[in-house]
């Protein structure tokens, strides 16, 4: 089976991969895709939260290609060793639609991200790139939530 394991940069997405390989058997999945999304028209498009930051701080396309990218690579390390072959994937759009598209893309049995990583979406309600995704994807979708005692975990 094919997973599409989703990062946007924050350390909820960092968690999130980490339950997946917890729970998952990697003898049932043959790839992992991570894919991250630059959301070209967002003021902010990618937080990098992972790995240090790789931007000059001008606020360019190529530079939030370079956060999305480092960002990969942390997210990418979940899985070293793990088993199945691991690619990457930076796509340009709508995360949600992106995610999506990246599983129809890749024929994927499963999408796995985590259920909100900024504010108050962490703590009380499911993000709605993931309430997105949940209706929307063409195959089961889990939705990691922070675990008690992570950094993402805390209120943000």
């Amino acid at each position: 089976m094919h997973v599409v394991v989703a990062t946007d940069g924050s350390r909820a997405s960092l968690d999130a991969a980490r339950q997946f390989q917890y729970i998952a058997d990697s003898r049932e999945i043959t790839d992992v895709t991570v894919v991250a999304v630059v959301s070209p028209l967002a003021t902010v498009p990618f937080a990098n939260e992972l790995a240090p930051t790789t931007g000059s701080g001008a606020a360019t396309e190529l530079s939030w290609r370079a956060e999305a990218d480092a960002s990969l690579a942390v997210v990418a390390a979940v899985f070293d060793g793990w088993g199945p072959t691991i690619h990457t994937q930076v796509r340009s759009g709508s995360p949600a639609s992106e995610i999506i598209r990246a599983a129809v893309d890749t024929g994927a049995g499963l999408i796995s991200l985590a259920s909100g990583s900024r504010g108050l979406t962490a703590t009380i309600l499911l993000g709605t790139t993931a309430s997105r995704v949940q209706h929307s994807a063409p195959c089961p979708v889990l939705v990691c939530r922070p675990t008690p005692g992570s950094p993402s975990g805390r209120p943000g």
